[in-house]
């Protein structure tokens, strides 16, 4: 995730950052550059259209459909946000509800071996989830220190889990906790699964493809037939126009496809990664 000063406007206006659209969006745009100097050049010198040709009415059209695709991308990048923000949020609860799982059991257990037991698997969890929502595979030195065996091919933050489960089950068993003390850990253990289940379906579940290709075209198709209108009044300087208009556009498109899926490895993601050291840095304090 990028850091940095939201009320530094000098670096924001002129310092493009690797993340910055106008990297990814340059090729494209020198290609619809080009194109609008082409259709300039053949309106204003090949093809003599004048003021009076009934192509210039084209812009008639643009303004009314500029209003629907101003629509479209406000609700595509709030749709964006909000995936995004929810899962902020939601790792936000797996921060304090580790806390709250160490707090308890810091009290509750009394045995030096259980308690170094849930030090390193509370976090390991953190760190399970960050790598499966990445869809990547889990280093085995997340566990070092522990005698775990971890399945690969099966859902791994439910084994962690489940791990967590067994121990608390065995320590309900030996006496070493009361009923009422399980029913209280229980519903912090609870948790755990509740914050995968929902960064699943985020993970998941991406916007529509119908919706998500209609607003391509849409964009598409609406900026290559802005040349046709606006060299009439602009004459040449509708290259830089076009341009400008087609980076706003295809910028927030961008902005939405990227922050939609906040688990990833892109710059402006969540950064679970830090918050599962965090996560590991605060239990090993409490335990």
């Amino acid at each position: 995730m990028v850091q940095y000063n939201p009320k530094d406007w000098i670096t924001f206006i002129f310092r493009f950052h690797k993340a910055d659209t106008f990297r990814k969006l340059f090729p494209m745009m020198l290609l619809i550059g080009f194109y609008t100097g082409v259709i300039g050049y053949l309106e204003i010198e090949y093809w003599k259209l004048s003021q009076d040709s009934h192509v210039k009415n084209i812009t008639i059209m643009h303004g009314m459909l500029g209003f629907v695709i101003s629509l479209l991308l406000v609700f595509r990048t709030n749709t964006a946000y909000d995936r995004w923000w929810e899962g902020r949020k939601l790792w936000g609860s797996l921060v304090n509800n580790s806390r709250n799982l160490a707090l308890k059991l810091s009290v509750i257990v009394q045995d030096d071996s259980d308690r170094i037991f849930f030090k390193k698997i509370i976090p390991n969890y953190a760190s399970i989830l960050h790598e499966h929502l990445k869809n990547e595979e889990t280093s085995k030195v997340l566990f070092d220190g522990l005698d775990l065996e971890i399945d690969h091919h099966k859902h791994r933050p439910n084994q962690v889990a489940k791990m967590m489960y067994h121990k608390v089950n065995d320590l309900y068993k030996s006496g070493a906790i009361s009923g009422n003390q399980l029913i209280i850990i229980n519903s912090e253990l609870q948790s755990f699964t509740d914050v995968c289940g929902a960064c699943e379906r985020i993970k998941n579940t991406p916007i529509p493809y119908s919706y998500s290709a209609f607003i391509k075209k849409f964009i598409f198709f609406y900026v290559m037939t802005l040349p046709f209108g606006y060299v009439f009044s602009l004459g040449y300087y509708t290259i830089p126009v076009v341009i400008f208009i087609f980076y706003v556009l295809a910028s927030l498109e961008l902005i939405a496809e990227e922050i939609e899926d906040p688990f990833g490895s892109d710059v402006n993601d969540l950064p679970t990664e830090k918050i599962a050291s965090t996560i590991k840095k605060q239990i090993e304090e409490i335990l």
